[in-house]
């Protein structure tokens, strides 16, 4: 009875080496995203240049509103371009493993107390940017958007608003269920 007790239990441990080694097919996920950044990166070089080159010719805006939704344009492309860091580095952090930076002095501040939790909230946090970008760009072409889109756009902002603090306290009781338990 042992034989076959010491063998169920060998062999639920090498399914449980299986699913947790599992985390690694996620690696392609994360050179994917690195992709994408790069083609961020060329969006942003190919914002950039229209920008210095001062080519507003097909906009149909004065030349102010034009520079400036370039430069919201740039804006946006970072911010995606941060979100996809966070979401790169934090996710592999948390989901994959350890990322052994030893004290580098460009390690980001945020990496040392990552974890799924406070990734949504970064992650929700940084969709409102992106989103409040937008929507600034569609108030300055308010003029050629219909009424209906700009309302649907506001609403959409604000559902993600009230998602982000609807994740923020949700963290916060959990980790503040964690504290009380901690000092039990």
């Amino acid at each position: 009875m042992s034989s076959t007790s010491g063998d169920l239990r060998a062999r639920q441990r090498s399914l449980g080496y299986v699913m947790f080694a599992s985390r690694w097919l996620q690696v392609p996920l994360y050179l994917g995203l690195i992709v994408a950044q790069g083609v961020y990166v060329w969006q942003f070089m190919v914002e950039l240049w229209h920008l210095v080159t001062g080519d507003f010719s097909a906009s149909g805006m004065n030349v102010e509103q034009s520079v400036m939704l370039s430069v919201l344009g740039l804006i946006d492309v970072v911010m995606i371009s941060n979100l996809l860091i966070m979401v790169i580095v934090g996710g592999y952090e948390t989901f994959v493993s350890r990322i052994n930076l030893d004290g580098h002095p460009d390690e980001p501040e945020w990496l040392s107390h990552v974890n799924a939790n406070v990734l949504k909230v970064k992650l929700a946090t940084a969709i409102i940017g992106i989103s409040s970008i937008h929507l600034l760009q569609t108030f300055i072409r308010a003029r050629d958007m219909s009424t209906d889109t700009m309302l649907w756009q506001t609403l959409i902002h604000l559902v993600f608003i009230v998602s982000a603090i609807g994740l923020a306290l949700i963290d916060r009781m959990l980790n503040s269920s964690a504290g009380d338990r901690a000092h039990d």
